[in-house]
């Protein structure tokens, strides 16, 4: 089969054919029909995050954003069929043993295994994975609309809900790339009245289509002072990976509200601990998310309440595609189909 492969930190992907892989008893063998192209691929690519998400298989296939049917199955797969379409996320698989998937946060588990980071993932034509992950597509999605809500979707999916987000609240969201244009839709349909704040004025005429009652463009506008007069947000949410946009929302956020870590920057980010302590502000980071929480994310999908703003590109462009978004030349979400 063919597939990109990472071979060495730093360097572009090889497009090459590699042996396809053969599904153990308890997992099935996908064949992709769309992979999302995430930010967190260029991070792993660079080795940005040895400490947190270390690396354990080279050479590696890249890819955590995956939809596609399934052609096999292993002879204790008892859930799943061949044919079924199914995505598979960033977390590949978890023990569901430790304290922390007994409590519901398998996405915190210890002994996870990520996708296209500690297992090969979906820059290929086929991809295996753990029946148990393996999560069913909605008919009322295509698999490429589908992709990116197993990693951008869900993510910022989380994040809201564990913020508790209530009818009328005011959300601020900080960066409508391809995670930003999905909680717009999503804190709209909780009922938020949500503020869109970017750099790009193309992306802020998308993020008033999907439903962002105001927009603030950073470059010409003083956001903090705009959004303070408002009597500041509940929460703001950062989807960006700009050190700046940091800088900006925590400031706007109302007292007691809280402030969403979710867009990741290369660097350390800090806040005054007078302004933390003064105003009550909570910090809540998200870690991608649960099964449970693509089950209703993939439910909400399915009844038309979120749309993706979708580019397919094929898979021999990869190294375009990485590159487009390292300069943050990307709208919405980029899937690579297989030709």
């Amino acid at each position: 089969m063919k597939a990109a492969i990472l071979r060495e930190l730093k360097r572009p992907l090889t497009i090459e054919e590699v042996v396809q892989p053969k599904p153990a008893a308890h997992e099935v063998l996908i064949e992709v029909q769309a992979c999302g192209v995430c930010h967190s691929d260029l991070h792993v690519a660079n080795g940005d995050w040895p400490q947190i998400v270390p690396i354990t298989k080279t050479p590696l296939i890249l890819g955590h954003e995956i939809a596609g049917r399934i052609v096999e199955k292993g002879a204790s797969v008892n859930d799943l069929e061949v044919g079924d379409r199914v995505g598979v996320p960033w977390v590949h698989w978890t023990c569901g043993e430790c304290e922390f998937c007994r409590e519901g946060n398998e996405n915190l588990c210890a002994k996870q295994q990520i996708t296209g980071v500690t297992v090969d993932g979906g820059y290929a034509e086929f991809v295996k994975a753990p029946s148990s992950h393996a999560l069913k597509i909605p008919d009322g999605l295509t698999c490429v609309e589908a992709a990116p809500l197993f990693c951008a979707g869900v993510t910022v999916y989380r994040a809201l809900q564990r913020a508790k987000i209530q009818p009328g609240q005011r959300l601020a969201v900080f960066g409508v790339g391809g995670l930003g244009h999905l909680a717009v839709q999503i804190g709209r349909n909780m009922g938020a009245i949500v503020t869109a704040v970017d750099i790009s004025e193309e992306k802020l005429a998308h993020a008033r289509s999907a439903g962002a009652s105001v927009t603030l463009n950073t470059a010409t506008t003083n956001v903090v002072k705009e959004l303070r007069r408002a009597g500041g947000v509940h929460a703001a949410l950062v989807t960006s990976a700009a050190k700046a946009a940091y800088d900006t929302a925590c400031p706007c956020v109302r007292p007691g509200g809280i402030l969403l870590v979710v867009g990741l920057p290369s660097e350390s980010i800090c806040f005054p601990p007078i302004l933390l302590a003064a105003l009550e502000l909570h910090i809540q980071a998200s870690s991608v998310g649960t099964r449970q929480d693509l089950r209703e994310l993939l439910a909400m999908a399915a009844a038309g309440k979120v749309h993706c703003q979708v580019a397919t590109r094929p898979l021999a462009q990869v190294n375009e595609v990485l590159e487009q978004l390292r300069h943050g030349n990307v709208s919405g979400r980029v899937v690579l189909v297989p030709r």
